[in-house]
């Protein structure tokens, strides 16, 4: 049974969602502040986060961030409903983003959705593939890639886009694809945020991250190593 951490500080929101969430199977935390959602989060309690971006006490940001460092993926909750605003959390490791006021079940269906992705993203192979001699090994099942034996501190967008060019060595997947793989569904304002994560795995690729990660220009991206 997954575990939901919702960080929401009001109780009616809290309470709504709690019901919810547990109707549908889910075993369920809940906190009125960021100090006590960041204390479940470093207690590794939880599975998914829930979170309410306008916190009293802690920007809800620096919980995103915190959530994106330790995999766990986030659904952001934010009166903010302007194309930026939702780019800005997205692009801060936010894997949903759901404006105020909200449907309950709707809500539900994200989190079963965010969490469905998480699992495809952990099945398994026998061994962790590797491409490139070597150099490059993506572990699902540990949830972990490693460079030239140095594991990558990826965020889940990071993990997400790398996972996507490396399913199909050489394939040329577009913006628009990437963010239907890494987020599974379409937000057209999304795709301006896939170079940014794109530059960013690069650089935590090191000095060869432009030829692991490779640009076609009109088109969009491609793994640049073929697998062992």
């Amino acid at each position: 049974m997954p575990t939901v951490l919702v960080v929401e500080d009001e109780r009616d929101i809290r309470d709504l969602l709690r019901r919810y969430l547990e109707r549908d199977g889910h075993a369920v935390l809940t906190a009125a502040s960021g100090a006590e959602g960041l204390r479940y989060l470093e207690e590794a309690a939880a599975d998914l986060l829930l979170l309410d971006l306008g916190l009293p006490d802690v920007d809800g940001t620096e919980l995103l961030r915190f959530a994106a460092t330790t995999g766990v993926p986030t659904i952001a909750l934010t009166a903010r409903s302007s194309v930026e605003d939702r780019i800005h959390g997205l692009e801060l490791g936010a894997d949903d983003y759901v404006t105020k006021p909200f449907s309950p079940r709707e809500v539900v269906l994200r989190v079963d959705a965010v969490l469905a992705r998480r699992r495809a993203g952990l099945v398994s192979t026998s061994s962790a593939p590797s491409y490139g001699s070597g150099r490059l090994r993506i572990d699902s099942t540990r949830h972990e890639a490693t460079w030239d034996d140095a594991v990558l501190d990826l965020t889940p967008t990071e993990w997400g886009i790398l996972v996507a060019l490396a399913s199909t060595p050489g394939r040329v997947y577009s913006r628009a694809e990437l963010v239907n793989r890494v987020r599974g569904y379409e937000f057209a304002g999304y795709e301006r945020t896939i170079d940014s994560h794109v530059k960013n795995l690069r650089h935590k690729l090191g000095a060869d991250g432009a030829d692991v990660v490779e640009t076609v220009l009109g088109a969009g991206y491609r793994l640049g190593l073929r697998r062992d």
